[in-house]
Formats: C-alpha cells, sequence, structure tokens
C-alpha cells in the first residue's frame, strides 16, 4: 500500500456543559487501537483535532476496568502522547494529501463533530473522491450532518452503526449528553444495527463507509479498514 495516509480526527471539547457531570474529551482507546493497526500495517498517519492544539483525554478512558494492555502502554509512551499535545487544526490540512479520513470517538465528539461546515466538507469531499471514511462510537458524531453533491445525507440508505442509547446508561451519562446519537443516525436513512449485547463489539462495512459501534469496535474497524485500504 506505497503511498496510503490516513488522517485520524480528535475531539477538542472536554465537557459535558452539566454541573453535575465529569469532564470528558476523547476516548484513547479509540485512537490507540486504530493507530496500532496501521502503523502495525506501515501507513503514515496524522492526528488532527477540530481547532488544534491540546488534547483532552477522557479519565474514564484511563479507568481500571477499561484501560487494556495496549492503550495502557501508549498512554505510558510520551513520545505517542506528545502528538496530542499540539495538534493541528483540521483547516491546516488538505484532504487530497489522504485516503481515509477516521473519527476516533469520546464523548467530547458529540460537540465539536456534530456540525462543523469545515469537517463535513472534507468528509463529503473525501468520500466523493473514492476515499474511506471511518469511524467509532461517538466519533460517527461527524457523519450525522454530512451531505453529498446530490443534497442527500452521506449515511442515507447506508448501513452503519455508532454508540447506542441505551449503553450511554451503562456509561452513566445519558441525563447528561446533547442528544441521542443511534437516532439522529436513523433519522438521516442509516440501516443503524447494534450488537445484541451491551458494550459488545459491533463493526459495519458498507463499501467505503466502516463505523464502529463503541471502544470495543476500534480494533476490529481499524483493521476492516485497512482490508478495505488494500483494494482502493
Amino acid at each position: 500500500m506505497k503511498n496510503k495516509r490516513a488522517l485520524i480526527v480528535i475531539t477538542n471539547h472536554s465537557d459535558f456543559k452539566h454541573p453535575k457531570a465529569e469532564p470528558t474529551g476523547l476516548w484513547l482507546s479509540e485512537l490507540t487501537h486504530f493507530y496500532d493497526v496501521f502503523e502495525e500495517g506501515n501507513i503514515p498517519m496524522d492526528i488532527v483535532s477540530i481547532t488544534g492544539g491540546n488534547i483532552p483525554v477522557d479519565k474514564r478512558s484511563l479507568g481500571w476496568m477499561v484501560l487494556d494492555k495496549a492503550t495502557k502502554r501508549r498512554n505510558e509512551d510520551s513520545k505517542f502522547m506528545s502528538l496530542l499535545k499540539n495538534t493541528k487544526s483540521i483547516s491546516e490540512i488538505k484532504t487530497e494529501d489522504y485516503d481515509i479520513i477516521y473519527f476516533a470517538g469520546g464523548h467530547g465528539a458529540m460537540w465539536d463533530f456534530e456540525d462543523n461546515e469545515l469537517l463535513k466538507s472534507m468528509t463529503r469531499e473525501m468520500y466523493e473522491s473514492g476515499k474511506i471514511v471511518a469511524a467509532v462510537c461517538h466519533g460517527v458524531s461527524a457523519l450525522q450532518n454530512v451531505k453529498l453533491s446530490n443534497g442527500e445525507h452521506l449515511i442515507k440508505g447506508k448501513k452503519g452503526t455508532g454508540f447506542s442509547y441505551f449503553d450511554e446508561s451503562i456509561a452513566g451519562v445519558k441525563k447528561f449528553v446533547p442528544y441521542n446519537l443511534q437516532q439522529r443516525l436513523k433519522d438521516r436513512g442509516m440501516e443503524y444495527s447494534k450488537a445484541f449485547f451491551p458494550l459488545a463489539g459491533h463493526t459495519v462495512v458498507d463499501g467505503l463507509l466502516i463505523t464502529g459501534q463503541n471502544p470495543n469496535s476500534a480494533t476490529k474497524t481499524a483493521q476492516m479498514a485497512l482490508e478495505v485500504l488494500k483494494e482502493i
């Protein structure tokens, strides 16, 4: 896969805008698992954010019940974590330099991924250019309002997934989230599906659109994206 390159977009947003909620941000494993798979596949990557600068990491993603060995290793790697200290903004990159755009999640993405005009146009341009659009968990928020040149939503009629509304209860933040992502995706025409068991991994591939339901889907989503990348 000579000359292939991946663009990873992560959130800058760090709070639920609710006085009783803990801070949020990037769910670290949704970045690291993708990064691990693509690094092993020898695909160069650039990590950017909406406004650039330092990236807030959701401390819940570092908890002992969810922090897996691979993510723990990355979290303790100062060289890797320095990539999150001074990210470029999406306004500083050119979509023609990349073959795939990947949206990592974390609840913060529900705010700054939702309706950013530049992000929407970048996503449309890449998809209509025959490039891969991939997202995991709340990173799928980036896709809900993307419209193609024909005026229809990118996800209309596409099979896909994203963090389920039921699982917001398990995460303990259902009363804090700004909207029901699952319903939003369905309202835009996505043929939404989810894992039978709560928080179980679930990845859906529909052509150049690849989505994962939750953090436990990040590795599989990256693996499937890498397979599709080999074919384009």
